[in-house]
């Protein structure tokens, strides 16, 4: 991860039931510190965010909140381990169609891209599609650029992203009918 020297990664062993044992790619997308002002002093907490994914289609994010950045960061890889999602992609680089997600102040736009387009996004966007196992997208945050919100409409255009298959069952079609029509 040249382009993002803010993220750190870190590849785990699987250690769940999900279909396979490979690997577990995690990114930390960002830590941040919180302060509680007491009699005795301050009290400092952290919030870590991190975006696991295996590289072939499955990506979750989590949250982990503790008074230790180790602590959180453990909190946040478990949590983003069991929110893991499927996403079906084309031909294994690419999203099937374009899409539109929202979340509170956050809107994402993910467009589908030709071979060697790379991925075009920025912020946490990135880390999701590389720990997901895109290697062509194009997509744009156009509202909030706070990482909870930008990250929440990702995973929103995700459950909006259907396969061609799937809407060929809903119109009660063929593959081939669809694609002629």
């Amino acid at each position: 991860m040249q382009d993002s020297p803010n993220y750190e990664e870190e590849k785990v062993k699987s250690q769940g039931n999900h279909g396979g044992s490979g690997e577990i790619k995690e990114v930390l997308v960002s830590v941040n510190r919180t302060t509680k002002v007491v009699k005795g002093g301050r009290r400092f907490g952290f919030a870590a965010i991190i975006i696991a994914g295996d590289g072939k289609g499955r990506v979750g994010s989590g949250l982990g909140k503790a008074r230790e950045v180790a602590e959180a960061r453990t909190k946040a890889s478990q949590d983003a381990r069991k929110k893991m999602m499927k996403v079906a992609l084309k031909d294994n680089r690419t999203i099937h169609h374009d899409v539109e997600g929202n979340y509170g102040a956050g809107k994402v736009l993910l467009r589908k891209a030709k071979p060697g387009t790379g991925i075009i996004a920025g912020g946490p966007m990135r880390a999701i599609f590389e720990t997901l196992g895109v290697h062509d997208i194009v997509a744009k945050s156009i509202g909030s650029s706070n990482p909870h919100n930008m990250i929440a409409a990702t995973f929103d255009a995700f459950r909006k992203l259907h396969t061609p298959s799937h809407i060929a069952n809903k119109r009660n079609k063929t593959l081939e009918a669809l694609s002629e029509a």
